[in-house]
């Protein structure tokens, strides 16, 4: 899945599950942030 398509993809569903309980906000937070840094390290190496 390319970059470009996923950040916007995550940032959405992620903003929806805040919008419904949030108090996940600060755990989804941390998802994302793990998500795009594996994502964004993985490129190097390969």
């Amino acid at each position: 899945m390319n970059m470009a398509l996923l950040n916007p993809l995550i940032a959405l569903i992620a903003g929806i599950l805040i919008l419904i309980r949030p108090k996940l906000l600060a755990f989804i937070v941390a998802i994302y942030l793990i998500v795009v840094g594996v994502l964004g390290l993985l490129p190097h190496f390969r």
